[in-house]
Formats: C-alpha cells, sequence, structure tokens
C-alpha cells in the first residue's frame, strides 16, 4: 500500500477550528492539497479558520458538523464528494474533555457521543468509498491518555483508550481495501483544551505547539506509521505500563496524591 501524500488531495478535517486540527489544515494547505474542509460544531469559529488560511492561497471550505450525529456526518460526506470529488484524508480529530473524576452521565454521554462515536460514524460514512477506490487515509487524533491514563478524568481516559482500539481495528480489517489508518497519541499540546490545566495539574509534561504536532503528524503518515507519537516518551512509559503493571498503577498513584496535596496547599 503506498502512504498517503497530501499533494492535490481532498481533505476533511473535524475539530478543525482550532488547535490541532486547525494546524493540520495549515499543514495540510502548505503541502499541496487540493481542498481542505474544515468542519467544526462551532460553524462561526470554522468560518474565521477558512478565512484566515484561505489568505495565503489553496481552497479552504468552512462546514458545521456535530461528529456525534450520524446523519450530519453522512450528508458531510455526500457534500464533499459532490462539491470536491472522492475524499482523500478524513482527520477525526474532533475530541472534548468535560468532567473530572468519574464525572457525570451527561458527561460520560457527551464524551463517548464525540470521542469515540465520532470516529465510528466517520468511519462508516467515508470507507465505504475508499474501499470502493481502493484508496484513502483516515485519521484517528487519540491521545497519550488513551495509551495510559490520566488520573484527573475518567471519561477522558476511557474515551481515548476506545479511540485508539477503534483505529487499531480499523488499521488491522481496512489495509487489504488500501486504506491506510493511523493514530495520534499527544501528550501535552497547547490548545483551547489543555489552557487551563497546562501550568499546574501537568508538572513535568512538555507542551508542544499544534504547528509542531501538525507537521510530525504528516510526516509520520507520509513513512506510512500507523502510531503517531508527538512526545517520544510516550512510547517509554507504554512499554514501561505493559511490562510491570502494578508497579506502573504505584507510580501513578504517588503522582495522584502529589496533585491532591497540591490544590489543597492552593486552597
Amino acid at each position: 500500500m503506498t502512504p498517503f501524500h497530501p499533494a492535490n488531495s481532498v481533505c476533511v478535517i473535524t475539530g478543525g477550528a482550532s488547535g490541532i486540527g486547525r494546524a493540520l489544515a495549515q499543514a495540510l494547505l502548505q503541502r499541496g492539497a487540493r481542498a481542505v474542509i474544515v468542519a467544526d460544531v462551532n460553524l462561526e469559529a470554522a468560518r474565521e479558520t477558512a478565512t484566515a488560511l484561505g489568505r495565503s492561497g489553496g481552497n479552504v471550505v468552512a462546514a458545521a458538523l456535530d461528529v456525534g450525529n450520524a446523519q450530519a456526518v453522512r450528508d458531510l460526506v455526500s457534500r464533499v464528494e459532490a462539491e470536491w470529488g472522492a475524499i482523500d484524508l478524513w482527520c477525526s480529530n474532533a475530541g472534548i474533555n468535560v468532567g473530572k473524576g468519574l464525572g457525570e452521565i451527561a458527561e460520560w454521554e457527551q464524551t463517548l457521543a464525540v470521542n469515540v462515536m465520532g470516529h465510528v460514524h466517520a468511519a462508516r460514512a467515508v470507507l465505504p468509498g475508499m474501499k470502493k477506490r481502493g484508496a484513502g487515509c483516515f485519521v484517528v487524533t487519540a491521545s497519550a491518555a488513551g495509551l495510559l491514563s490520566d488520573f484527573r478524568t475518567a471519561t477522558y481516559t476511557a474515551s481515548k483508550h476506545a479511540a485508539v482500539a477503534i483505529a487499531e481495528w480499523l488499521a488491522i480489517t481496512a489495509r487489504s481495501d488500501g486504506i491506510a489508518v493511523h493514530c495520534i497519541c499527544p501528550e501535552g499540546v497547547r490548545t483551547g483544551m489543555t489552557q487551563a490545566s497546562s501550568e499546574q495539574a501537568a508538572k513535568g509534561m512538555v507542551f508542544l505547539e499544534a504547528e509542531d504536532v501538525a507537521r510530525h503528524t504528516l510526516d509520520r503518515i507520509e513513512a506510512g506509521e500507523f502510531l503517531i507519537l508527538p512526545h517520544p516518551r510516550v512510547a517509554e512509559y507504554e512499554l514501561r505500563r505493559a511490562t510491570d503493571r502494578q508497579r506502573w498503577i504505584e507510580s501513578m498513584q504517588k503522582a495522584f496524591l502529589r496533585m491532591l496535596a497540591d490544590q489543597a496547599a492552593v486552597h
């Protein structure tokens, strides 16, 4: 299977109005994408992003999309195919982080709808066309929390573990159809989602710029790699977790208690 290259491609990016999504849109344009559809639940923000990126050249289109709505995802796929032709790349990037600890039931439902079913709806809508053509690229934005754990929130951790599992299953089953599947698992990235927590709760974490993550992601996609780790140390942590789970849990428990102590000191 030939690795995906952005030149002359039609690309859809969910959650594309900001953060990693916006950075991916910009990087794809810089690498010669023919059209980039910036899809986001916030249409006004998507339009602002499309306008800003379009000034540097290239076709950038804003679209409203709730990835948790299966019909809305199908409708967008049909619209893009009608206006631009076959979708070469779908970046299933939209994600949310709501709830602390075990969270509330409504937070679980909201999180699973976006962080899990968003990928499922997209795969069901876009992969059949890619399979028919024998080519295409599907990218899931998960998180290092999907390989390890984020003890601040069960909702985010569980949903990102599921996102990694979905990406792995798709990579296994879609490869013979000519479809490349990739999974991005960054640790700290400076986005709107992490702004509140990056200074206090994530001490010792290295925060990257979204633009650096996007460039690294496209480099690794073009190299044909499934698991994309902008923070290399995540691979080391995952290895520790897999080879000595008891020690890993104990070290995380200590980190969790340190966080609680820090929070108590502040209050």
